[in-house]
């Protein structure tokens, strides 16, 4: 066989009707959970400016530095495929001036963002995310109401084992203290860092906790914890989230050495993982966390956030693999339409419509003229009752009908078709 002359480029995918019904099932999962919660769904570009990103996200995350697709516009604006979503809602927020609107502003969203990566399993270069966005209060039961919600989709669409691993990261006043005890730490054991690790030393030393590199993962287990320096206020604050969690009844453990790596998050950052029966961790389902300082980055006044995001090519692949249930099917069509000749075509087309219309499903063969191969076709698809259309019956406006059971028909006038048709399915 010859080689296929153009192909999806590397990293990229298509999503092919047998997939799309993995899809359909996460977006009714989220529509049903944010809706139950008065979520509003928002839509932002694909296109936007890159210094959205490079001042939301950190110009020495890995997403800026390694994965954006930048390029310049035939206008001279240095644009980006969108890499994530919360700081491109935070940036609609604020230029559509919602903190005018009542608080706190909820907003869920679903679509394609782009990161050039190295494309492995699972993992592609456009791929597909929802994500959860509380906008305007900075109270702690807001991380619990994002936590639980994340934590209900996933139950929705059938995981099971699910945990919580959650941590506090701090703000502007206690974490540049555990940014200096960190970046001590590691320092003293810079050689048994990746290079990747050993160039965020300089830059950021969280990120080194985000890395998983073997031997960076080794150097980390001893580390000092952020989350026994934190200040007053964001040790209350991150007390008061397991609280929710507790009351919630959530499962959920402390993962001192959390903080998800984009420049944003502040105070709870967590990710919802799967386990095996023992407790190992299968990998992440959901993240999230809270962006109190998002909006200021972004030229805005102090706005606390609180969010979360998945990939649903890696929760729709988990659900494919396992043979995951996807509800109930849609009802079987039970009548075939059938039609001979040009004037049949266009009026069964019309009484298709209308049989639709009254939600009763038919499958049909427009694009077939043979009456023989269309009778092979509704045999096939296992249908007993066929509407037959032929030159006579649209010339007298009647349909015949057959059982294909017993080969026994009889004639329907036209305006008695979908009342009898009704009643038939009914039986």
């Amino acid at each position: 066989m010859s080689k296929i002359k153009y192909q999806t480029l590397t990293g990229m995918h298509d999503v092919l009707p047998q997939d799309q019904v993995y899809f359909k099932k996460i977006q009714k999962a989220v529509e049903s959970v944010a809706g139950y919660y008065s979520f509003e769904k928002i839509e932002t570009p694909i296109l936007e400016f890159a210094e959205v990103f490079q001042k939301a996200v950190g110009d020495d995350t890995d997403i800026v530095g390694k994965e954006m697709y930048t390029f310049r516009t035939k206008g001279g604006d240095m644009v980006c495929l969108r890499p994530e979503g919360t700081a491109a809602v935070m940036r609609s927020y604020l230029e559509h001036g919602m903190h005018n609107l009542p608080q706190p502003i909820k907003l869920w969203y679903i679509g394609p963002f782009f990161r050039y990566e190295r494309p492995q399993a699972g993992r592609f270069r456009q791929f597909h995310q929802f994500g959860f966005e509380i906008i305007g209060e900075g109270s702690p039961s807001i991380d619990g109401q994002i936590i639980q919600m994340s934590y209900d989709v996933l139950k929705e669409l059938g995981f099971k084992n699910l945990t919580i691993e959650v941590n506090s990261i701090g703000d502007s006043e206690c974490r540049p203290y555990a940014k200096k005890i960190l970046t001590s730490y590691f320092k003293s054991r810079r050689s048994s860092l990746c290079s990747d690790c050993q160039r965020r030393l300089k830059e950021n030393p969280l990120r080194i906790l985000d890395c998983k590199e073997e031997k960076c993962q080794r150097v980390k287990a001893s580390a000092p914890q952020i989350i026994d320096h934190l200040c007053e206020k964001c040790h209350l604050h991150f007390k008061e989230v397991l609280e929710f969690l507790d009351e919630l009844e959530l499962p959920y453990t402390l993962n001192p050495y959390l903080v998800r790596g984009l420049d944003y998050y502040t105070k709870t950052v967590f990710e919802i993982v799967e386990t095996t029966e023992d407790g190992k961790s299968l990998g992440t389902l959901i993240g999230g966390g809270r962006y109190d300082n998002l909006s200021k980055m972004l030229g805005g006044r102090d706005t606390p956030g609180c969010g979360s995001a998945a990939g649903i090519e890696r929760i729709s692949s988990l659900m494919k693999t396992r043979g995951m249930k996807l509800g109930p099917k849609v009802e079987e069509p039970k009548i075939f339409l059938a039609q001979l000749g040009q004037l049949a075509k266009r009026k069964s087309m019309k009484l298709f419509e209308e049989l639709r219309a009254a939600k009763i499903p038919v499958a049909e063969s427009f694009s077939k003229d043979s009456l023989k191969a269309q009778l092979r076709t509704a045999n096939k698809l296992n249908i007993r009752w066929v509407l037959i259309f032929g030159q006579k019956e649209a010339l007298e406006d009647f349909i015949t009908l057959r059982d294909m059971d017993t080969g026994i028909q009889k004639e329907i006038k036209l305006d008695k078709v979908v009342q009898e048709m009704k009643d038939k399915i009914k039986k």
